[in-house]
């Protein structure tokens, strides 16, 4: 197995504390958002043979196992990261496989530059996504019901927001929030700049169900992603409690750290909270205009100790290992390919010794003997 050398991006939104105190690392003063480990190609892992790319197109089968290959290629199908949000990340929803591969081809076909700004489909993968929580953190999933989210507008008593409080309790749940949604992004920017700041005192003053809205806002003056973010539910995760992202649903991280993982894909459709390029008629093809319960997801325990998330998708499957001291190892030998990360004690896996924020990359069949005390996560694969 290869401990795992693994580059953090330095994105605005990061948090300056979150990932150096998980490290037992000194901040720097600059934000630390994301710590990669996987083999995409713009923030490979790094081991003692080479980038994590290097390794497995050196030997896919090898690395990867045979079912893995024959079922998504001779490549990594996820990438696992540590999120450290210190602000919100931007308001956004992701396409399915079927519209990532017409996108990619669209745009591609347009002779759209792979790093253009205005492009909107990187590749022609989905990009479904699970982030558990390491602390408490705060996010948006999914659309309330229309009549919760006229409730909540009309609360905050603004004239301009009136129209949509109509439109919410008029017409049938797509087509409200729909409406909705297309009128925000479509506004002047302007006078939704003096609707954003009006709406923001109020949430402000309220506090409670609004306060969220109102930090929303203190990051993003004026931005009509704040209106757009009041029609999502808003989820406060404990330690060890996760959401599903699939396709369609649309999201923001607020604040807090987690344990992320998702397909190996960089294609994302912002609705706001961002200066980043906004495609509003791309995004209203992809958006599933659909009330939903953010479904916060629990581990569920099997005999051995193991703690999985379940999901419905087969390019990663996580799961949790805590560790109490003095039990013996566990033998967390697969098929297929794993990545090893240890969050909190200290875990040994063969002759490597993991503190909290490192991991190894197993490769598949290799014997994966692990003993605590401490958490581990295991990222892999379903074949």
């Amino acid at each position: 197995m290869d401990r795992l050398d693994n580059t953090i991006r330095p994105y605005a939104w990061g948090s300056t504390t979150a990932i150096p105190a998980l490290l037992g690392t000194e901040p720097t003063g600059e934000p630390q958002a994301e710590m990669w480990m996987g083999a995409h190609p713009g923030a490979p892992s790094r081991t003692g043979r080479g980038t994590l790319v290097e390794v497995i197109d050196a030997d896919p089968q090898g690395e990867l196992g045979t079912a893995a290959v024959a079922k998504f290629g001779p490549r990594l199908p996820f990438l696992l990261k540590i999120l450290a949000a210190g602000a919100p990340l931007s308001l956004q929803v992701h396409p399915n496989l079927a519209q990532a591969k017409e996108g990619y081809a669209d745009e591609e076909n347009r002779g759209i530059p792979i790093g253009a700004g205005h492009r909107n489909y990187k590749d022609a993968n989905h990009k479904p996504e699970l982030i558990c929580a390491l602390t408490e953190f705060d996010g948006l999933c999914g659309f309330r019901d229309p009549s919760q989210v006229a409730d909540l507008l009309a609360g905050l008593d603004v004239d301009s927001l009136k129209p949509y409080v109509d439109l919410l309790r008029a017409h049938p749940e797509e087509a409200a929030l729909r409406e909705v949604l297309t009128a925000v992004l479509g506004a002047d920017r302007e006078d939704m700049a003096r609707t954003v700041t009006e709406a923001a005192t109020a949430c402000a003053r309220l506090g409670g169900d609004y306060a969220p809205y109102a930090d929303i806002a203190h990051h993003y003056p004026g931005d009509p992603g704040v209106i757009a973010a009041m029609l999502l539910n808003h989820v406060r995760l404990q330690p060890g409690e996760a959401l599903f992202l699939g396709a369609g649903i649309p999201h923001a991280y607020l604040n807090g750290l987690g344990v992320e993982i998702m397909a190996n894909s960089d294609n994302v459709l912002r609705c706001g909270l961002t200066p980043k390029h906004v495609d509003v008629p791309e995004l209203l093809r992809i958006v599933r205009f659909e009330a939903s319960d953010p479904g916060v997801l629990r581990p569920e325990a099997s005999p051995d100790g193991e703690e999985i998330y379940e999901t419905p998708i087969d390019e990663f499957r996580l799961s949790r290992y805590v560790i109490p001291e003095g039990t013996p190892a566990r033998d967390l030998t697969l098929p297929t390919p794993q990545i090893l990360l240890c969050t909190a004690g200290s875990v040994r896996t063969g002759e490597l010794e993991l503190a909290p924020g490192q991991s190894v990359f197993v490769p598949a069949n290799e014997k994966a003997e692990v003993s605590g005390p401490g958490t581990v996560f295991r990222a892999t694969v379903v074949v």
